[in-house]
């Protein structure tokens, strides 16, 4: 078969959707090579384009690559057997082309909690998913959450669903040393001590409460933040001061760095509300690092019997929830020795086998 990929947030963006869209194409290429693969995108440094066509604007599009994605590339797909939305959409019209679909849907956070979001993003993006999930042949949904979630607001033919965990980039998976986690400590200005948090400074992240969390437990490490500069940071730079607690951001982190950043850390926290997956609780279980994370959601999916849980809105249940695995080296322990026997059931094997799977459907 010959497939095509949305490959512009794999091209593009350096957070969660385009780690996924980049690790999808990474073991489609490895574990399914008789197939051959179309990038639909404007290539970048960010993903090597060897041993695949590329699919780019062309014309008068290229000044319209935001419409060329959405309408516009279903004119170059001939050829095609199979179309992958990677991140929640399709373009418009590929339906009536005789081309099989496929869609990932990563969450429906704009419509759950709409308040995060303008009504323009809700409105533009309810109707991409809505198209998408009526026309698209199978549609893989990251966690049983978002599954639920996408029958629940969408409608969708459950039929069609198929639940396929997402994986990690494999440099999670290699061994980190102590002479890396000194160098990056270093690098960037870390404390030799410290609790930690990797992803987006954004208010549905809910780290406002984890620094009061860490206030009223009185967890004397400081609070490392690896993200991109945000007004939410800010607010959070301010709370910080007021509650006493250490706090260091790494705005730009490169992605090699990130094991030995998380390794380096006494425990990895992720407060977030709500998250289709929550893939820095599998890289940091990868790494070998304890978890506290939320209640609810999708995140004892990912995060198994191996982390810690806390209400993301109870300050006494995150604090308690620190204190243990700070205070208790056995604890601590059992939660790396855990962490690594969870992350393995989201092994490069069987996210290709599952993956391959939805596509062996369609032919």
């Amino acid at each position: 078969m010959q497939i095509a990929f949305d490959a512009k947030r794999a091209f593009s963006n350096r957070r969660g959707l385009g780690n996924y869209s980049r690790d999808v194409i990474r073991l489609m290429r490895t574990y399914a090579p008789q197939h051959t693969y179309v990038l639909c995108g404007q290539p970048s440094a960010l993903m090597e384009v060897k041993d695949a066509q590329v699919c780019s604007p062309q014309g008068l599009w290229r000044w319209c690559p935001a419409l060329w994605r959405s309408w516009g590339c279903t004119r170059q797909l001939k050829g095609v057997d199979v179309y992958h939305g990677l991140s929640g959409e399709l373009p418009f019209g590929i339906h009536r082309l005789g081309i099989r679909t496929v869609v990932t849907i990563h969450d429906t956070i704009f419509l759950r909690y709409p308040h995060l979001y303008s009504a323009t993003y809700r409105w533009l993006f309810t109707q991409k998913m809505k198209y998408a999930v009526r026309v698209a042949d199978r549609i893989i949904a990251i966690s049983e959450q978002t599954k639920r979630d996408i029958v629940h607001f969408f409608h969708a033919d459950e039929r069609k669903i198929r639940v396929v965990y997402q994986g990690c980039n494999a440099i999670y998976r290699q061994p980190v040393s102590e002479e890396q986690v000194q160098q990056v400590r270093v690098q960037y200005g870390l404390p030799p001590q410290y609790v930690l948090y990797v992803g987006a400074l954004e208010e549905r992240k809910n780290l406002h409460t984890l620094i009061e969390a860490m206030a009223i437990g009185a967890i004397r490490l400081p609070l490392v933040l690896v993200g991109a500069p945000s007004a939410y940071g800010e607010r959070l730079r301010q709370l910080a001061e007021q509650k006493g607690v250490s706090l260091c951001f790494v705005p730009h982190a490169v992605q090699t760095d990130l094991p030995a950043i998380y390794k380096g850390a006494e425990v990895f926290v992720y407060p977030s509300i709500f998250e289709g997956f929550g893939i820095p609780i599998l890289e940091a279980m990868c790494v070998g690092v304890p978890v506290v994370t939320s209640t609810g959601s999708c995140f004892a999916e990912t995060g198994g019997n191996a982390a810690l849980y806390a209400n993301p809105l109870a300050h006494n249940e995150i604090a308690q929830a620190l204190q243990q695995v700070v205070g208790d080296s056995v604890l601590r322990e059992r939660m790396i020795r855990d962490g690594y026997a969870q992350a393995a059931l989201f092994s490069d094997e069987r996210v290709a086998t599952n993956l391959i799977r939805v596509f062996a459907e369609l032919e």
